[in-house]
């Protein structure tokens, strides 16, 4: 990536999707993500400098050593304000780590979770010990081990378990305002639901409202809870979570079309059919055949 991106490029995220993840080494005058946006990507970076980090509208100031994490669910931005700032940083996809995998499971853990502390401060001890985790990955990254995958999801999980515990450590408290709380709740029962393990058991919670009322708030809060934190719609993020259990359902099991549509919460099959082509672009049935 170019040191004055205010963007992750096309050509990066292209080439993430295709390998999904990618470790760098930061370039000394980068000068951060400077575009307030989702970024469809997890990361863990481990940085040294000061920096402005604006995440899900709350102003965060780095100065010194920090460990870093971010979630393609939280839009944020973040601008260099030392002229050297360095270190590591993991860009990988969830489908990456847990292959095959129904449930969002980095969504559960204390680092990603939604209302998580973004960052955490390090000591020397602790820096040089994650340090020596983005350089093996680095190495690794770089070899020509056919295996070489596998030994990356380890090292990926090696850092976040390393992570969750400094953090543990420190006792850093995450942010507890109203709208991370509320959305934090609303991807708690929104995930709750999956993955759908029977046709008999359909999921429950398929609007905006059902969320609403589980959380005991009006559905406009909600809403707009939601959107400032995530910067998409309620209605969007529930979408975007039944399509995935689409996919996986006709890629993974032999349940008929009406099946799956039932289990999804769909009266009739051909609702579901319209909903999947204006998301995906093919009918379920041609989805499928692929």
């Amino acid at each position: 990536m170019s040191k004055t991106n205010s963007a992750p490029s096309t050509n990066f995220l292209n080439n993430l999707k295709r390998k999904g993840a990618i470790v760098i080494e930061i370039q000394p005058h980068a000068k951060g993500f400077l575009n307030y946006s989702r970024k469809g990507f997890y990361k863990i970076a481990l940085v040294t400098g000061k920096a402005l980090i604006n995440q899900a509208h709350e102003k965060i100031h780095l100065d010194g050593t920090y460990l870093r994490f971010s979630t393609p669910y939280i839009p944020y931005s973040s601008e260099v304000l030392s002229e050297k700032w360095e270190g590591y940083a993991c860009y990988f996809l969830e489908e990456f780590l847990y292959p095959g995998h129904r449930v969002s499971i980095m969504q559960k853990t204390p680092l990603f979770k939604i209302g998580a502390a973004p960052a955490v401060k390090l000591t020397i001890e602790q820096k040089d010990k994650i340090a020596s985790i983005f350089q093996n990955m680095l190495h690794e990254q770089s070899s020509t081990y056919k295996f070489k995958n596998d030994v990356l999801r380890s090292h990926i999980n090696l850092l976040i378990h390393e992570s969750i515990k400094i953090d543990d450590t420190l006792n850093f408290k995450p942010y507890q305002k109203a709208p991370i709380r509320i959305t934090s709740r609303f991807f708690d029962l929104l995930e709750e639901q999956f993955p759908v393990v029977s046709p008999l058991k359909p999921i429950k919670l398929v609007s905006a409202s059902d969320f609403a009322e589980c959380i005991s708030v009006h559905v406009n809060y909600l809403n707009r809870m939601v959107k400032d934190t995530t910067g998409k719609t309620t209605s969007h993020l529930i979408a975007e979570r039944i399509i995935k259990e689409a996919v996986a359902l006709l890629k993974q099991t032999d349940w008929t079309i009406s099946e799956i549509a039932l289990a999804l919460g769909f009266i009739q099959s051909n609702y579901f059919s319209s909903f999947f082509k204006r998301h995906i672009g093919q009918t379920p049935q041609e989805y499928r055949r692929e």
